[in-house]
């Protein structure tokens, strides 16, 4: 079989992202990328309980699942942004605001 023409294999991320900036949908791409870098960078236990939801803007809104894990996380926002900016560098969301849901 002939690999002309053939691309190579590409995460279904960065093909998401890709067509949701074609279609001028860019925090939709960049909820996707923080989505995908969430875990490593709050770790496992927080991303058990909280995932980001939305961007408005450069504010990230994220569902916790209790109120107690809410407050908790509120107490660490600082700490999750700056975790966020070493994973995503520029594209790291300013803010954070978070939900129970």
């Amino acid at each position: 079989m002939s690999r002309r023409g053939r691309r190579e294999p590409r995460a279904l991320g960065a093909l998401v992202a890709g067509v949701l900036g074609d279609l001028g949908l860019e925090e939709a791409g960049a909820i996707v990328r923080i989505a995908e870098r969430w875990e490593a960078a709050v770790g496992p236990e927080v991303a058990r309980h909280c995932r980001p939801t939305a961007l408005r803007g450069t504010t990230l809104e994220a569902t916790v699942d209790t109120s107690v894990w809410c407050h908790e996380l509120t107490l660490q926002r600082r700490q999750i942004l700056a975790a966020l900016e070493r994973e995503l560098g520029a594209a790291a969301p300013s803010d954070l605001r978070l939900f129970v849901g």
